[in-house]
């Protein structure tokens, strides 16, 4: 195990943002993390505390400042069958494993339920801690266990879906658990028999343009990331954590009153009483969409994605991201939530 000092982790964030780690230690193994955490209990003996934070692909993080106390960047990696019965088939990945190569390994391999999911940055750690969605799929539903490490207790605990509290783009690990625990690996169930899902978004219009007269799960992989690359920006070339806010939830009643001035307003039905508002397009009609005040915005094709430009500082993204929220508010009524993690 390593220890670095006074590290940037620039290079460690998708946005691209300067900050500074006091201690930096990246782990392949599970001894690796226990060196790391008698690392901090020993720092603990001379400073009043020394806060962790572990660090994945970092695609949904926001750095406001430097970070005084360890970053834990997870680098355990492996993706295999697990098992397999009539029914499913059980993936295991390990934590520090890319979202989208797993999905390409599943992919590759005829595994069904990860297509509507592809080209989602970050790591797979991170993907139940934020039950990662789109195109009508969200983790929960091919989700089957986890193992995470208790960082004070030192071993190491299984979850099931129902433990993790899934909800949207919310868990058990954003809210009670939050610093207690760092996943290990995730197990997905995957549906031997493929269930396309394909009415969500773009995805017919783009399997239309493709030409695709049969469908398959790499057809709709395929149709995915066309989409996400047409509308959201590279964060190797502009930088960016995706979406930055999510979607909020109102009645049934509330979409109605914005509905008799805002007909137009994209919603979704979440149940019978409520309905998803798509947060680009209030975002949009506050007149953000393409705005840019020196090396901070947001993204030409897609209000939702805050960007760096270049020497953006976390806390300009922040205060864009607040007057944002004030507009919004201002204009439907709505309060727009924060699906990035500000540090």
């Amino acid at each position: 195990m390593q220890v670095e000092k006074n590290i940037s982790l620039k290079s460690y964030n998708t946005f691209g943002i300067e900050a500074f780690a006091k201690y930096f230690i990246s782990f392949n193994t599970i001894e690796n993390l226990n060196e790391a955490i008698d690392f901090k209990n020993k720092q603990q003996e001379h400073d009043i505390d020394i806060p962790i934070l572990p660090l994945g692909g970092g695609s949904n993080i926001l750095f406001t400042k430097n970070f005084d106390g360890i970053v834990l960047k997870n680098n355990l990696k492996g993706i295999e069958l697990l098992k397999e019965d009539k029914d499913f088939n059980y993936i295991r990945a390990a934590a520090g494993e890319n979202w989208h190569s797993l999905v390409t390994f599943c992919i590759n391999n005829n595994y069904n339920g990860v297509e509507n999911l592809s080209l989602i940055p970050g790591s797979v750690g991170a993907s139940p801690i934020q039950n990662i969605g789109a195109y009508g799929v969200e983790l929960k539903d091919i989700f089957f266990s986890l193992e995470a490490y208790h960082i004070q207790q030192r071993v190491i605990k299984t979850f099931n879906a129902t433990a993790c509290k899934f909800g949207y783009r919310d868990s058990v690990f954003k809210n009670e658990l939050k610093g207690d625990f760092i996943i290990l690996n995730v197990t997905f169930k995957l549906p031997k028999k493929p269930v396309y899902k394909t009415n969500y978004g773009a995805i017919n219009i783009e399997l239309e343009r493709m030409g695709v007269k049969e469908l398959s799960i790499q057809h709709i992989s395929q149709a995915v990331i066309n989409i996400r690359t047409s509308k959201l920006p590279n964060p190797t070339e502009i930088g960016n954590a995706g979406s930055f806010f999510k979607n909020p939830q109102v009645s049934k009643f509330k979409l109605h009153v914005i509905q008799e001035d805002y007909p137009e307003v994209v919603a979704y039905p979440v149940d019978d009483l409520n309905y998803k508002l798509a947060a680009g397009w209030l975002i949009e009609q506050c007149g953000f969409k393409g705005f840019r005040q020196g090396d901070v915005g947001c993204h030409a094709k897609q209000a939702l994605v805050l960007v760096n430009y270049g020497k953006a500082t976390g806390d300009a993204v922040l205060k864009l991201s607040d007057e944002i929220i004030g507009s919004v508010k201002d204009k439907f009524g709505v309060t727009l939530e924060r699906e990035v993690n500000i540090v």
